[in-house]
C-alpha cells in the first residue's frame, strides 16, 4: 500500500509540516509505503502539473492526500483537478482549511473524502479499510448528500510513533532556513483568540462530546530530549531550533526539567513562544537557564480596545510592557508579532501598536496584514463590518503582501505606509537616533496623501535606507528590515545564524 502526501507551500516560508511527519511516522510503523510532494519553490518544487505529474505515474500511489492551508486552497483544487486526469487514486483533503470548511471543500468534485481535526488514526483507519464510511473524523459524499462521522478523541501525542523526518529533505530544509530547526514538544492552545483556529476545534471536538481540557497535549521532557539527540546525531549545520508550540512556557513544572534536561544535550540556542500575561521572572529564569536565545510574544496590536473587542485577547499594555521588561532583565533577546488592518481598526488604533512597540523596544518585531481565514470568529466579526473584499480575499496566497480588508481611505493608507515602512515609524516613534532624523522623514511619511504617497513612496524607502545605512556605520541603534521584508531587526542583534 502506499500513499502519497502533497503539501503546496507557495509564496511562503519553508514549513516543516508536522502533521504529515507524525501520519507518515504511523503509517511506516504499520508497514505502509509514504511518499511526499513539498510544493515550495524554495525547496526547488516550484507548482509544476507536468513534473507532479510524471511523479505520481511513476510512484502510483494508492491514496493521494493533501495537507491544506487556506492561503494554499486554490493550489490543492488545482493540482487534485489536473491529477483526476490520470489518476484513478482517491484524493483526500485534510489540514485546517477542510476541518474549518467541510461543506465548501467537499463541493469540489476533485476532493473524494476529507479528513477533519486530528488525522494520524483515521487516516491510518482509511488505508487499512479502503472506504471512509463509519470512519471517524472523515467526511465524503453518499448518494448526494455529505456525510461527516464524529469525531474521535484527542490524540494522545504520547502515544504516537516518532515523527517521520525521512519524508522530507530534510537537510535541504536545514540549509536552506540557515540552520534554523523547527520542533514541538505540544499540541494545542489554552487560549481562544477569534483570529486563530484553536477556538473552533475546540468547539467542534465539544460538539462530537470531548472535554476542552484534553485539548492542551504535551510531549513528555524525556521525549522531547530524545528527538533533539536524534536530529544532532543525524543531521548536519543546525545552529538554532525553534520550538512551534502554541505556548511554550505554560506549563512551568515541565519547563523547569526540561530546562535542566536541555543543557546536558546541547548548547545550540532555542527560539520560543510566550504569552505575555503569564510570562514571569520564574519563566523567564528557566529559559535563560536552559540557553533560549529569543522568546517570542503575539502582541497582534497595541489597542486595548481592538484586542477586547475583536481578537478577544485579553492582555493589557501593562502587561505586555511587564513581560518583555521580565525579559529584557534577563537577557532574553524578544520577538513581537503585531497585525495591521484589522476588522473596526481606525488610524489611532494603528497608531497604538507603532507607540507600544516604541516603548517596548523588543529585540525584533515581526508584522503582517490581518486575513479573515473561514471559520475563525474574526472571519465572522469582519465580514459583519461590511470590510472584507471576498474576491481579492480568495486570491491572496499569504498575509504579508497584501490585503483584502477596506477600513476606508485614510485607514487603508495609513496600513499601505506602516506595511511598507514599519522600521521608520517605531524609529521614528522612538527618536531612536536622539536627533529627530528618523522622526523628521517620519512626519513627511505621514503628511502624504494618497497621491503624494504613490507618487514619494519610493524616495521615502530610498531615503530611510541610506539613513539605516548611516546608523549601522556609526554603530548606533536603530531598526532595520532583515532577514525578510516583514520583520524589523534592533542593530544591536549581531547572530546572523537566526532568521526569524
Amino acid at each position: 500500500m502506499r500513499v502519497l502526501f502533497i503539501y503546496p507551500n507557495l509564496n511562503a516560508q519553508i514549513g516543516f509540516n508536522y502533521g504529515l511527519a507524525y501520519i507518515s511516522g504511523l503509517l511506516k510503523a504499520r508497514g505502509i509505503e509514504t511518499r511526499l510532494l513539498n510544493i515550495n519553490d524554495q525547496v526547488g518544487y516550484p507548482l509544476d502539473l507536468a513534473r507532479i505529474r510524471a511523479d505520481i505515474l511513476e510512484w502510483n500511489p494508492d491514496l493521494i492526500g493533501f495537507s491544506v492551508l487556506t492561503n494554499q486552497y486554490k493550489y490543492a483544487v488545482e493540482i487534485a483537478e489536473d491529477i483526476k486526469g490520470y489518476s484513478r487514486a482517491p484524493v483526500v483533503f485534510g489540514g485546517i482549511h477542510p476541518t474549518m470548511d467541510p461543506e465548501g471543500t467537499l463541493a469540489e468534485k476533485c476532493v473524494d473524502y476529507l479528513c477533519i481535526g486530528e488525522g494520524e488514526e483515521a487516516l491510518l483507519e482509511l488505508v487499512e479499510k479502503g472506504s471512509p464510511k463509519g470512519i471517524r473524523n472523515m467526511a465524503y459524499r453518499e448518494n448526494g448528500r455529505i456525510v461527516i462521522e464524529p469525531l474521535r478523541p484527542f490524540t494522545d501525542v504520547t502515544n504516537l510513533p516518532f515523527k517521520d523526518y525521512l519524508l522530507f529533505d530534510f537537510q535541504q530544509m536545514i540549509d536552506a532556513k540557515d540552520g534554523w530547526v523547527g520542533l514541538q514538544a505540544s499540541r494545542g492552545c489554552p487560549f481562544r483568540c477569534t483570529y486563530c483556529l484553536n477556538h473552533k476545534i475546540i468547539a467542534l471536538y465539544k460538539r462530537h462530546g470531548h472535554l476542552p481540557k484534553e485539548y492542551l497535549r504535551r510531549h513528555t521532557v524525556d521525549d522531547t530530549i530524545a528527538e533533539i539527540e536524534y536530529l544532532l546525531s543525524r543531521y548536519e549545520r543546525i545552529k538554532m531550533f525553534i520550538f512551534d508550540d502554541d505556548i511554550f512556557t505554560f506549563d512551568k513544572e515541565w519547563l523547569r526539567d526540561f530546562s535542566k534536561r536541555y543543557r546536558q544535550v546541547t548548547d545550540i540556542g532555542f527560539v520560543c513562544n510566550a504569552h505575555a500575561r503569564v510570562f514571569d521572572s520564574e519563566t523567564a529564569a528557566y529559559l535563560k537557564e536552559a540557553g533560549c536565545r529569543i522568546v517570542k510574544f503575539g502582541l497582534e496590536s497595541g489597542s486595548d480596545r481592538l484586542r477586547r473587542t475583536v481578537l478577544q485577547r485579553y492582555m493589557s499594555n501593562r502587561d505586555i510592557e511587564k513581560a518583555f521588561a521580565v525579559a529584557d532583565t534577563y537577557g532574553l533577546h524578544t520577538s513581537a508579532f503585531v497585525m495591521v488592518g484589522l476588522p473596526d481598526e481606525k488610524e489611532d488604533d494603528i497608531m497604538e501598536t507603532v507607540r507600544l512597540l516604541a516603548r517596548i523596544r523588543p529585540g525584533r518585531f515581526r508584522w503582517s496584514l490581518f486575513f479573515p481565514f473561514i471559520g475563525t470568529r474574526a472571519y465572522d466579526i469582519a465580514l459583519s463590518t461590511g470590510a472584507v473584499d471576498l474576491e481579492k480575499m480568495r486570491t491572496l496566497d499569504n498575509f504579508t503582501d497584501e490585503t483584502c480588508m477596506h477600513l476606508g481611505a485614510e485607514e487603508d493608507l495609513l496600513v499601505e505606509k506602516v506595511k511598507a515602512l514599519f522600521c521608520l515609524f517605531v524609529n521614528g516613534y522612538a527618536d531612536i537616533d536622539g536627533e529627530q532624523r528618523y522622526a523628521g522623514l517620519l512626519k513627511e511619511v505621514e503628511r502624504a496623501d494618497r497621491t503624494a504617497w504613490l507618487r514619494d513612496k519610493d524616495r521615502f524607502a530610498t531615503e530611510l535606507k541610506a539613513l539605516d545605512k548611516e546608523m549601522e556605520e556609526q554603530g548606533r541603534l536603530h531598526y532595520a528590515v532583515k532577514y525578510n521584508r516583514f520583520m524589523g531587526v534592533r542593530s544591536d542583534w549581531k547572530d546572523d545564524s537566526l532568521s526569524s
